[in-house]
């Protein structure tokens, strides 16, 4: 059973993911609706809780709180207690993310990574542990139908000058060829 406080903090992530979606279209050259649509829309889209708990460590340059990978979501949604250890790889090196009060941290999945051919990069991230303090983090992932959706780069961004990066798979399908490495006959796997 929801809470209200999990309820309304529900009804605000769906809100804010609109406006992204939004912002994500027009940078596409999109109507603004259309990658929103393209997930299932803010009836269908699934909106999965992880919370990471990351112990004190005495020796934190031996261990890896969690290991390198993108996001299979649409978009991510982060809230953290302003202990640093999220990690981004960014021009060939990892940079660690700053906390900043009363923020949330996003950022774009593999989903949003197919439908615009590319154009928008899952970002490679990882979770470090701290020497000196405990660090928690709240991931919400916007996530499609597992079975609705087929995630396919969007016609408009493909051309001959840039084919389809990304064979046509559903939500499901691409999670199980991403954790399990399985490949589907029918798709043609890069």
């Amino acid at each position: 059973m929801n809470s209200p406080a999990t309820t309304e903090y529900a009804r605000q992530l769906r809100a804010l993911a609109t406006k992204i979606f939004v912002v994500l279209s027009l940078g596409l050259g999109l109507e603004e609706g259309r990658l929103e649509k393209e997930v299932g829309g803010m009836e269908e889209l699934l909106l999965q809780l992880k919370i990471n708990y990351y112990p004190k460590c005495p020796q934190p340059e031996l261990a890896l709180g969690v290991e390198a990978h993108t996001d299979v979501s649409a978009l991510t949604f982060i809230l953290h207690n302003m202990v640093p250890g999220l990690q981004l790889f960014y021009d060939g090196q990892w940079v660690t993310a700053k906390c900043v009060p009363d923020s949330i941290i996003m950022h774009i999945g593999d989903t949003i990574e197919i439908l615009s051919n590319g154009k928008y990069k899952s970002i490679l991230h990882r979770g470090l542990v701290n020497k000196e303090k405990v660090r928690i983090s709240w991931a919400v992932f916007c996530e499609p139908p597992k079975e609705k959706i087929i995630l396919k780069p969007l016609p408009e961004t493909v051309s001959e000058e840039e084919p389809p990066l990304f064979p046509p798979r559903t939500f499901h399908q691409h999670m199980e060829h991403k954790l399990f490495r399985k490949n589907n006959d029918t798709l043609n796997p890069k």
